[in-house]
């Protein structure tokens, strides 16, 4: 378990104690698993339903934009049928549910697959680019849904330029204060607002105004993410072990790039930004603060040299799946491998099928593999 998580979990647990205990308890279990399981695993604490492969942006530093969106399965979206009948069979151990894509609410069914997450009383996150939220801000708020994770990488013009549209970021803000509004009349907690940005080296020199935007946008919290980024070289060496799983990680490639910045300039620049918080904080504007992955300023600049080699290991296999629209079960959101299709076999049987043992005992002899090593699911159990 990463501890340097654990002042994430203590916030969660203060805002949501019943789900920060579940985390917690599930998390030992998997440990636990991952030594002695011999590939099998407990129960997921998490279920990624990537929605749709659409997207209605087109953000310059997205490896997505150039890689999956242009698959021949972009235009396929998750069925409300099939997640309908996931939902009923993991409703028994209750995991946690994100709602991801592409961006998830171009699929005409996600509230319908969301009030079905909810009625089974489960934990639901949406993670979106927030282009829709003010068009959807009264079902977003009575949909139920515990947390929506929203994009924003900068004030006005400076986000609507990386994300590809103009006037994008008054839009966000506009919703997001709609949302907030209709909380307040409901009388409403949920849901928990959170603004994600990723620092890229198109806004490097402006992050720290998010510290603006967070209260201008009424949000519970602001973190700041890591570039995921990788190499040919070590594509290379990952088609090696897709030979040996008869796979393919193609989807990589789309963040086959150079950040353009080291993580010395970032390392300053967080800093910076933890002492505009503290004092924010003093003066009532209270919003929680992150980054992700939380590392220290060693772990920091070495992430972001080319020669970057990381010792741990990645539990994410044991302990989170995702549901792909046509309906396979993955251990990996860039790797094509399948543990089995849950319309075939069901979640149940797909998540410890012979492909997942597998598939997770190659991964536990190697540690992890090399197209893992700036993965940020690696970071997060």
């Amino acid at each position: 378990m990463n501890y340097r998580n654990i002042p994430r979990l203590i916030y969660k647990a203060l805002r949501q104690p019943g789900y920060a205990l579940r985390v917690f308890v599930v998390r030992l279990i998997a440990l636990f698993f991952y030594w002695f399981g011999k590939g099998k695993a407990f129960c997921p604490e998490a279920i990624t339903f990537f929605l749709t492969y659409r997207c209605n942006l087109s953000c310059v530093m997205c490896g997505q934009n150039n890689s999956r969106s242009n698959s021949k399965d972009a235009k396929q979206d998750l069925t409300f049928g099939l997640a309908e009948n996931v939902i009923k069979e993991v409703s028994k151990f209750r995991p946690n549910i994100t709602l991801f894509g592409g961006e998830p609410l171009l699929n005409k069914d996600c509230f319908k697959i969301i009030y079905q997450i909810k009625k089974s009383r489960m934990h639901c996150l949406v993670i979106t680019n927030g282009a829709l939220v003010e068009d959807f801000a009264e079902s977003i708020v009575n949909s139920g849904l515990d947390e929506l994770n929203v994009s924003i990488d900068g004030k006005g013009e400076l986000h609507d330029r990386i994300r590809g549209m103009p006037g994008l970021y008054d839009k966000i803000i506009k919703g997001l204060n709609k949302i907030a509004d209709l909380k307040q009349k409901g009388n409403k907690n949920l849901p928990l607002v959170n603004i994600q940005c990723t620092a890229t080296k198109y806004n490097l020199e402006h992050l720290e105004e998010l510290l603006d935007v967070a209260p201008l946008a009424s949000a519970d919290s602001l973190t700041f993410h890591n570039l995921i980024f990788t190499s040919s070289e070590l594509m290379d060496k990952q088609k090696i072990v897709d030979n040996e799983l008869k796979c393919k990680s193609e989807y990589w490639n789309g963040f086959i790039f150079d950040p353009g910045f080291d993580g010395e300039i970032l390392n300053k620049k967080f800093r910076l930004i933890r002492k505009i918080w503290k004092e924010k904080v003093k003066t009532g504007k209270f919003f929680s603060l992150d980054f992700y992955p939380n590392f220290t300023s060693k772990e920091l600049e070495e992430y972001y040299r080319k020669d970057f080699r990381t010792k741990g290991t990645c539990l994410s296999p044991w302990i989170t799946a995702y549901v792909f629209p046509e309906g396979d079960l993955r251990p990996c959101l860039n790797s094509d491998y399948s543990f089995g299709s849950v319309m075939d076999l069901g979640f149940n049987s797909s998540w410890n099928s012979e492909q997942a043992l597998r598939f997770r005992r190659l991964l536990k002899n190697k540690s992890l593999f090399p197209g893992c090593i700036r993965c940020t699911e690696l970071y997060r159990y």
